[in-house]
């Protein structure tokens, strides 16, 4: 068996095993083994192969992880306006019930209302900062 046929075939496991499992620093990998691979091709010798294979594979790794670090996470879906549109929304609390809920009418329908912790309940107006189940909790609008 050639040793390109060798690289090959360890870059489609590397593939199949990052589909499993969605590390997607796994793909990173299989670049290196494909341009091992290619270098078989154009006909480098195996340590020249091992050489490549790293070098590419480890650099894909180093960029792709330099470029995790730049961009923040995503916020969780609760609390992410660009997922939740409900977030960001104004609503108006009349009084709140002792057990430190409250019932608004919002977008047709009443909705529990808890504050965020951290705030203590007031009446007035308030900023939905997350949805968690069927329930809305705000921060005070100053």
């Amino acid at each position: 068996m050639a040793e390109s046929t060798i690289w090959w075939i360890a870059t489609g496991l590397a593939v199949a095993v990052e589909l499993a499992t969605g590390t997607f620093y796994l793909l990173m990998i299989a670049i290196g083994l494909a341009a091992a691979a290619i270098a078989a091709h154009l006909g480098a010798g195996a340590t020249a192969q091992l050489v490549v294979s790293a070098l590419v594979g480890g650099g894909a790794v180093a960029g792709w992880h330099m470029r995790t670090l730049r961009h923040p996470k995503a916020r969780p879906a609760a609390s992410n306006p660009d997922v939740n549109l409900d977030v960001g929304e104004t609503v108006h609390i009349a009084h709140w019930q002792p057990d430190g809920t409250a019932t608004v009418k919002y977008r047709g329908a009443n909705w529990t209302v808890i504050h965020h912790s951290g705030s203590t309940p007031s009446s007035g107006a308030h900023r939905v900062v997350e949805v968690v189940g069927s329930r809305l909790v705000v921060d005070k609008i100053n």
